[in-house]
Parts: C-alpha cells; structure tokens; sequence
C-alpha cells in the first residue's frame, strides 16, 4: 500500500507522499478556504496549468511534464544546484538537557566540504519521530536563546514531539551570504542548503523520513518557501509572512536584493526599492521580464500541504495567487493543500504561531488510530 501510493505521487509529480492529515479536527478548516472576495479570482497571474507554449494541463501526466518545465526554467534562470549530499555530515558537539528534550549543539556539513553550526533539538521517548528544518538569520533564536520573541520554531516544536534542526544564514551575515563559490542565486543557494539539511535529518534513527516539514518567518520564510517548493522531499511547509509573490512597492518583499534574487556579476544596486537609478538585476530583473512570478513556485508544491502565515507582507489578497495552487491540486484530486491564516503586523503573534503548531502537528504526525 505505501510503495503503491508513493509510486502514484511521483506520477503527480512529487517524491514525497502528501501527508493524510485531518484539518478538520485541528480546527484549521477556515484556513483552506479564502474570503468569499477572493473564492476562485485568479487575477492577471500566467496560470501553472498551461504549458510555457500556451498549451493547456488537462490531467496528472501532462501536470508532471509541466512541473518538470517549471522546474527547468526556473533553475536555468536562477543557476544550478551543486550536488545534493546524499548521507550529509551531522557531528554532535556538545548535548545538554533541556525541559523534556535533548539540545545538540551539531556541526552539519550542508555542501560538499563546507559546514556550519547548528542546534538539533530531540524530544524525549521512542522515535521515529516527525521533524522540522527551521531556517532563520542565526539558529539561536529558532532555538529560544535569543531575547527575540515568537521566532523560536524549533524549541516549541521539540516540546510538541519534533525533532528539530535550526539552521542559520551561511557565513553568518544574511546580506553577505557565503556561497562557497555555488553559482546560483543566494536564495536558491539557501534552498538547496536546506534540502541537504533534510537529507541529514533523514538518515537520522530518531526521525521519520516521511514526516519532514520546513517552516521559518520572514527571512526564513522566503528560504522555507523556496525549500520546500524546490525539493519535493519536504512533506509540508509553512512560510511566515515572507511576501509570496514579488511586490515592487512592499520593501520588505524584496526579491530584488543581491541577496535574495539579484545577483550580478555585471551590475550591482544599492540596497532599497527599485527606482530608474537603483534597476533590476540579475535573474531577478530576468524573471520579471518573462511575466514569472513565485505563484509557479506555489504549484510545485502539490500535492503537498503549505500554509502561508500571513502579516503585513501577506494579506487575505495574497489567495489570488495561492488559488492557482489550489487549482493544479485540484486538478490532482486533493483539497485541503493550500491554507492562509492572516495577521495585522509582520512580527508573529502567540496566535499565529498557535496555528503554525497546529498545522505541522495536523500534517507531520501519525494519526492516531
């Protein structure tokens, strides 16, 4: 039965088999569905179900041609991976108890030869257990060490029965990520770190391979997205606020930046809103050149669950373009795969991130019998 429905997902076009899930006794039901403004508006957004020719996707074989074309353009726009590390590095340091969890200080290799620092979080009892990678600026404040409130993912999920790997910006400095002479743009860079980091946490005796999700704010948010929407692997996501599609005039939803999507080796900009002075650059000038928009990304998601955890950068407006996700799953024969929750402020609330919880725990763990 398992290996028959995983063979079926990959026919979709994902590696790793949807979680079942039960939004309906998490009470997250409300969350699938957008404000009745919004129900089925798809605005001016090229749709993922027709093929870059015009053609349309008319069932799950041409669907996973089409993602498969998503995929290839986006990665020729945006630059090659480097290989992906099958058994990655993973050195425990130092370990200490914590409450009712093991804190591993870890030295994780996350490309070949290079490795950074970071915390993996062990709650106590018999695993496998389900497991999150949570990605931020530094891994302390995922981790509750930090005076940076509602941003510690990985401690309140270890507390919940999550295996958690908190993960930090590569060289230390978010504007100046260390790429390791990678030639992609930082945040695929970012995202194909990230997928190393699932590739660890997979070998792990302590974690369940099919229960790995991927969730981070903000910063992190922008790099769980493009994780999780580029290594099919990832069982659910949930990105905090990180502005889902470009918006030129939202600062913060700043794709643009060198260190995001506009890198240049011909041409660099100062930091800040793109003005005639201060242009488009590199793959990102590209993208929006051809009508792309991160919407795409959304569709590669499917069938697996996401939840946008929405603030100032995401409002309710933002399901006109989850809603072109909503339509490939639905083309697939699943609903329940897209969800929105919505917030006045970008910083998380307790509430927000309540539903957060709920949600991974909703997707990632077993359901009880």
């Amino acid at each position: 039965m398992v290996l028959a429905r995983a063979a079926m997902l990959t026919v979709l076009g994902a590696a790793c088999p949807a979680p079942a899930g039960d939004s309906s006794s998490a009470g997250l039901s409300e969350f699938f569905r957008p404000p009745a403004e919004f129900a089925g508006q798809l605005g001016g957004y090229a749709s993922p179900l027709k093929f870059y020719d015009g053609q349309p996707v008319t069932d799950r074989a041409a669907w996973a041609k089409r993602r498969q074309e998503i995929l290839t353009r986006w990665h020729g726009l945006l630059g090659p991976w480097p290989p992906l590390i099958a058994r990655p590095i993973l050195e425990r340091i130092e370990s200490e108890r914590r409450e009712n969890f093991t804190q591993n200080r870890v030295r994780l290799e996350v490309a070949p030869g290079r490795f950074q620092l970071g915390f993996l979080l062990v709650p106590e009892g018999r695993g496998p257990f389900p497991a999150v990678v949570v990605p931020y600026y530094d891994p302390e404040t995922s981790v509750g060490l930090s005076k940076t409130p509602l941003r510690d993912f990985a401690y309140q999920l270890v507390r919940r029965g999550f295996v958690s790997l908190a993960i930090g910006s590569p060289g230390g400095v978010a504007r100046q990520p260390d790429l390791g002479g990678a030639q992609c743009q930082p945040l695929s860079y970012l995202a194909y770190l990230a997928a190393n980091c699932y590739n660890a946490l997979a070998a792990l005796p302590e974690v369940d391979a099919g229960r790995i999700g991927i969730v981070g704010h903000s910063y992190g948010g922008k790099w769980a997205m493009f994780a999780a929407c580029f290594y099919d692997k990832f069982a659910c996501a949930v990105w905090s606020d990180p502005g889902i599609v470009f918006n030129e005039d939202r600062i913060s939803v700043n794709y643009w930046e060198p260190w995001y999507l506009g890198r240049d080796r011909f041409r660099t900009r100062s930091p800040g809103l793109i003005t005639p002075d201060n242009p488009r650059t590199g793959a990102y000038a590209k993208l929006v050149a051809q009508g792309h928009d991160l919407h795409e990304l959304h569709a590669l998601m499917a069938p697996r669950p996401f939840l946008v955890s929405g603030g100032a950068e995401d409002p309710p407006s933002r399901w006109i373009a989850l809603n072109h996700a909503v339509a490939v799953n639905r083309l697939l024969g699943f609903s329940d795969r897209v969800a929105m929750t919505n917030r006045t402020a970008h910083p998380p609330t307790e509430e927000s991130n309540e539903q957060i919880y709920l949600f991974l725990e909703s997707f990632l763990k077993p359901a009880k019998p």
